[in-house]
């Protein structure tokens, strides 16, 4: 969700939008202030096509990003998730969610549900997509009384809230990349682990507060430079964005501050218990290399598939970065490569086809429950559940000198421990050059800048002689101790490319696929939530602790040749914030609170330390 994704959108227009002539030649386009329950109007612009030879459905999109262009004379040069939408005839309905640019009310960040709702001033964002569904029901003409939804992102999650308690019209929705929760693993926390450049780079704009309807806020006033590394170093804790730049006026940057643990806050904007008993069909999308809402999309359909659904609950993933589905060919992702156009694949047999069956009875495109593109061989595979049912948990297992194996340590093995001095001051960066921001080529970076420090730890298996395909969660399982009282551990799990690996041609970055060590997933975990997110607890200097945490789930195939590979380090900067290495509440933290400390990594028979992986069958 960072401002970078705005731009995308707009560049979406450009790469696959149908074109303002075209829809201006065969849309109409009207714009209300649609009342809700407590009497506060949400601006709206209806879409709708001039051929009245029978009924359309319609599609509705609710964003905080505003309706641009506003005026009923003017017409944007794209609408609906792709270009087959508006070739097809639906009626396009975008709206501003409450509180932003031209709607009125309050704008509330993940407004939490209110599930016992007791009057007309209980609103969320439930109500408000009902109410929005009743009356265009009412006074959009020549609709046919079915009513789809879908979003990207923000959008996306305002899409999975329109689930709970969904209007009856409501019969087709796709949250894509959507947030479930914004302190576990979406956006801006990661395992407790405020996602620094993110968070900075999208509040220090989304969240200039405005006093009045608009149709453009302002802009930050200030430029975030590309080196971002040494930006953020100068910063210096975290306290430093409000103290240099924010000076205070941006809310919900205060209330990262104010709300450091999993508390009432955070948990009353998880959207995961509310999707139950879900009626209307669903097509929840998102992409492996997401750096934003991975997390949030396949928490949403594990939610739903778990917590009761009545209709389709399909899950989509392909090789995407952050609405790459949407916004690219989805051919590469930096170098990279997956041999086709999965977007074009994804956009005209898998969404298309759903909103046609679903809201105007066109032919059923029989969905399996999960269409995932394997990446490794890349391929898209179709499985009946999610992960495969036929996958099997298997450990690797850390050893000393590096190695990296299914089997166990046994007594016998020279050293139980691995050790490196992690210096807050001299972080660890996350990719081998300078950025402004979190990149979404970061999820396939090559880590061989990584390898050569002395504060990342690697391990690797030997060179692999047959495919092993992974396709479920990953969950690491460590056995560490620190000097400190409190300290982050990043696990990154790789592919390693064989010597013989071919460049790209034409390669106009001079990248070396010999020897690339791609990262498949990594996460971290800030060591002081690894018993509770709400009741952090410190360290023990010196003692051996356990710390296991949940990695999103990936699918993918490491080649016949290759080598997997396991980095552990205790920064990941500046895509993390610095931990002090102490106890304490870091956004509270002074410059003179971070120290160095030494970390530990046991990997003997008594303190083993492992990574969990879902292996499918060859």
């Amino acid at each position: 969700m960072l401002r970078i994704a705005l731009s995308f959108f707009l560049c979406a227009a450009y790469l696959f939008g149908q074109g303002v002539e075209f829809i201006r030649a065969n849309y109409t386009k009207h714009e209300y202030q649609i009342p809700m329950r407590d009497g506060k109007r949400l601006f709206t612009a209806v879409y709708i096509p001039k051929d009245e030879t029978q009924p359309w459905p319609i599609l509705l999109e609710r964003t905080p990003y505003g309706l641009a262009p506003y005026g009923e004379d003017n017409y944007p040069d794209t609408l609906g998730p792709s270009p087959l939408f508006a070739k097809a005839n639906y009626i396009f309905v975008t709206q501003d969610v409450r509180g932003r640019y031209m709607s009125e009310g309050d704008f509330v960040d993940m407004r939490p549900l209110v599930e016992n709702k007791r009057g007309p001033s209980d609103v969320d964002e439930s109500s408000d997509t009902w109410d929005t569904i009743e009356w265009l029901l009412k006074h959009v003409p020549n609709n046919n009384g079915k009513v789809g939804q879908w979003g990207i992102s923000y959008p996306g999650f305002y899409t999975a809230a329109g689930l709970v308690h969904a209007h009856p019209a409501l019969r087709a929705a796709s949250p894509q990349a959507p947030i479930m929760d914004w302190f576990i693993g979406d956006d801006f926390h990661h395992n407790g682990a405020f996602w620094l450049p993110h968070a900075f780079g999208f509040y220090s704009e989304f969240g200039v507060p405005r006093s009045q309807p608009l149709t453009k806020y302002p802009e930050r006033g200030f430029t975030i430079p590309d080196t971002g590394y040494d930006f953020y170093l100068r910063m210096g804790p975290v306290a430093g964005a409000n103290e240099q730049y924010l000076k205070g006026n941006i809310a919900f940057w205060n209330d990262f501050f104010m709300h450091g643990n999993y508390d009432d806050f955070w948990q009353a904007r998880n959207l995961r218990p509310h999707l139950k008993n879900v009626r209307p069909a669903v097509l929840t999308v998102g992409g492996w290399f997401d750096a934003e809402d991975l997390f949030g999309t396949l928490e949403a359909f594990k939610s739903i598939e778990k917590q009761g659904h009545s209709g389709a609950n399909v899950l989509v993933m392909g090789p995407w970065y952050h609405g790459g589905w949407s916004r690219s060919d989805g051919d590469h992702l930096g170098p990279v490569r997956f041999n086709a156009k999965t977007s074009e694949y994804f956009r005209e047999s898998v969404e298309f086809p759903f909103f046609e069956y679903y809201l105007k009875g066109k032919s059923d495109p029989n969905l399996p429950k999960a269409v995932v593109f394997e990446t490794g061989t890349n391929v898209w595979r179709a499985y009946d559940a999610w992960p495969p049912k036929n996958s099997e948990p298997r450990k690797l297992f850390l050893h000393a000198a590096g190695r990296l194996s299914f089997d166990p340590p046994d007594a016998g093995e020279p050293s139980a421990f691995d050790e490196y001095v992690s210096d807050p001051d001299k972080p660890v960066p996350f990719i081998s050059e300078q950025a402004s921001g979190m990149t979404r080529e970061y999820m396939v970076e090559d880590q061989r800048f990584a390898s050569t420090r002395t504060d990342v730890l690697t391990w690797k298996t030997e060179p692999i002689t047959s495919d092993i395909t992974l396709a479920g969660p990953v969950s690491p399982s460590l056995s560490v101790s620190t000097s400190g009282t409190d300290s982050d551990f990043v696990m990154k799990l790789i592919d390693v490319y064989p010597p013989d690996a071919p460049n790209p041609d034409p390669n106009p970055t001079g990248v070396v696929m010999p020897g690339y060590e791609q990262l498949v997933r990594g996460e971290v975990m800030r060591g002081k939530f690894r018993n509770s997110y709400s009741q952090p607890e410190p360290f023990t200097p010196g003692q051996v602790t356990k710390i296991e945490y949940v990695m999103p789930d990936i699918n993918h195939t490491f080649r016949r040749g290759h080598r997997i590979m396991v980095q552990i380090q205790s920064t990941w900067f500046p895509l993390a914030d610095r931990n002090p290495q102490q106890f304490e509440d870091i956004y509270s933290a002074k410059p003179g609170d971070f120290r160095k400390a030494t970390e530990r990594v046991y990997h003997s028979a008594q303190a083993p330390s492992a990574v969990t992986v879902d292996v499918l069958p060859q």
